[in-house]
């Protein structure tokens, strides 16, 4: 992963155009113009990492302060079809996660109702807080660790 320029915001668009375009479909959402501006008018490039693959563009993550109280709040998360099912989006998660974990603060997201990626967050530990027709909430606590536990990398 490498920091986000201002500059990857189209990239980071299509990409999201590309990925949610089934979901957004299916649930009778999808507008081809909004599913790229929306992501235009929340791009922070100051809480966004690129993810790449062999040097190459491979996906995205935001991972920024929750705005509702302590925590942080991952958004954002798109990976390019050809990058999906290798274990990548699983890494890239537990990177952040063990960011949070280790300042002992829980992280909040948001999935549309009936995404596959729904399962990697569970896997992961997240539960529903609430959800409507449109959209899943979701919340991880943190995990607890002891001395002889140090986060991932440490």
């Amino acid at each position: 992963m490498r920091p986000a320029r201002a500059a990857d915001v189209g990239l980071v668009a299509e990409l999201k155009a590309v990925v949610m375009r089934d979901d957004l479909v299916r649930l009778g959402r999808y507008d081809e113009h909004r599913v790229r501006q929306r992501l235009r008018d929340e791009f922070r490039p100051e809480h966004t990492s690129v993810v790449e693959v062999d040097g190459a563009f491979a996906g995205c993550v935001a991972f920024g302060p929750y705005a509702h109280g302590p925590g942080r709040y991952l958004a954002h998360f798109y990976l390019a079809p050809e990058a999906q099912g290798r274990g990548l989006g699983t890494a890239v998660l537990t990177t952040l996660l063990d960011r949070a974990d280790a300042d002992g603060v829980p992280v909040r997201l948001t999935v549309i109702q009936g995404s596959a990626a729904r399962r990697l967050y569970e896997r992961a530990g997240f539960t529903v807080e609430s959800e409507d027709p449109i959209d899943v909430r979701m919340v991880r606590e943190p995990a607890l660790r002891t001395p002889r536990q140090p986060a991932a990398g440490s």
